[in-house]
């Protein structure tokens, strides 16, 4: 996966600056300096466009990331939105933040960068109320198994391998009741993995609480999971595979990711407008930074991740088999998920 950057982050910082035209500028001329409160993941808010998106409108992004997507939603719940302009977040999601109000709709005008998300992104149904658009997509991608290549010769075939006693305290998962949830279901063949019913979930139960006799812990942060995995000798991780696998290259790991016989998880984070924002033209310039080519580029070369505005940087990075992922939809009832994750976690 691992491949070297075609575009040097000076060039990113200098291609990044364009992205902010000056009928923005024009616009807030007599406005003071403001702040951009951002609630994100890690590597969705890098310096190469968010340094010129400072200097160009004069305001200051205050970033906050998080660690997983429940974590993300109590902060926003906590304060009706109040304190976040722009937040990430993918497809499953929506209509649980759009029921508690937290969201308000983008005014696609002011997103002239809306003209450069490949054709699948212009109109992704999950993200959309009528014709009014809540989410512009950013970036995608999987969430495989990533091993060890020193402990598998062949890429690993099967999400099996977390509950072979083989492995046993060789195995680390991301802190997520969401994910972990749909990871069990597709494991356990089950057809609709967002759809569960009582007695599935009880299966699902059973399968995660049993994959912890296997795991070294559950990581929350994604540079708290390349690290476990680095520092303890962990042979697979169930987690994020575009970001992650060269992160532990660059720690000495010969490190690969691969999409199991079964499926894997395909994700679709998009920028979003919190029903808080307090300054709407910066939120907007802020979303319409993002959809620029060169931050594509930068997304696919720098991070791994499959972008919504540069095919070319896509398939020069091998981002190449959404075919094979299955796309998160909103689940049944995340209360519930997160019920019985919550479960699982306090079980001996």
């Amino acid at each position: 996966m691992s491949k070297k950057s075609g575009l040097s982050r000076r060039a990113i910082v200098a291609a990044g600056a364009t992205v902010l035209a000056a009928p923005y500028l024009l616009r807030r001329a007599e406005a003071k300096a403001d702040t951009l409160r951002l609630l994100t993941w890690e590597g969705y808010a890098d310096a190469a466009w968010v340094k010129p998106f400072e200097e160009k409108t004069g305001a200051k992004c205050n970033i906050v990331y998080v660690g997983s997507a429940d974590e993300m939603f109590a902060k926003m719940q906590g304060s009706k939105g109040a304190d976040f302009d722009v937040l990430t977040f993918d497809t499953s999601i929506f209509k649980r933040y759009i029921d508690a109000n937290l969201l308000q709709p983008i005014a696609t005008g002011k997103i002239a960068n809306a003209a450069n998300l490949a054709a699948a992104f212009k109109a992704v149904a999950p993200i959309m109320r009528g014709d009014k658009h809540y989410g512009m997509p950013f970036a995608w991608g999987s969430l495989p198994l990533v091993y060890d290549k020193a402990a598998f010769p062949a890429p690993p075939d099967s999400w099996q391998l977390l509950w072979d006693p083989k492995y046993a305290q060789q195995v680390i998962s991301q802190d997520d009741a969401n994910n972990c949830v749909t990871l069990a279901a597709i494991a356990l063949g089950i057809k609709d993995p967002f759809n569960l019913t009582d007695p599935q979930f009880q299966q699902i139960k059973t399968k995660l609480i049993e994959m912890k006799k296997n795991l070294l812990t559950y990581y929350a942060g994604f540079d708290d999971g390349v690290s476990i995995f680095a520092q303890s000798k962990i042979k697979l991780m169930y987690s994020m595979g575009e970001p992650q696998v060269p992160k532990l290259k660059e720690k000495g790991i010969d490190a690969a990711f691969t999409i199991p016989k079964e499926g894997a998880i395909g994700w679709l984070d998009c920028w979003t407008l919190s029903a808080g924002a307090k300054d709407l033209d910066l939120a907007h310039a802020w979303i319409n930074a993002c959809l620029d080519k060169s931050v594509g580029a930068y997304l696919s070369d720098k991070e791994k991740y499959g972008n919504t505005t540069n095919d070319e940087a896509n398939t020069r990075n091998g981002v190449t088999y959404g075919d094979k992922l299955i796309w998160l939809q909103t689940p049944e009832s995340l209360e519930k998920r997160t019920a019985i994750w919550n479960e699982v976690k306090a079980a001996p």
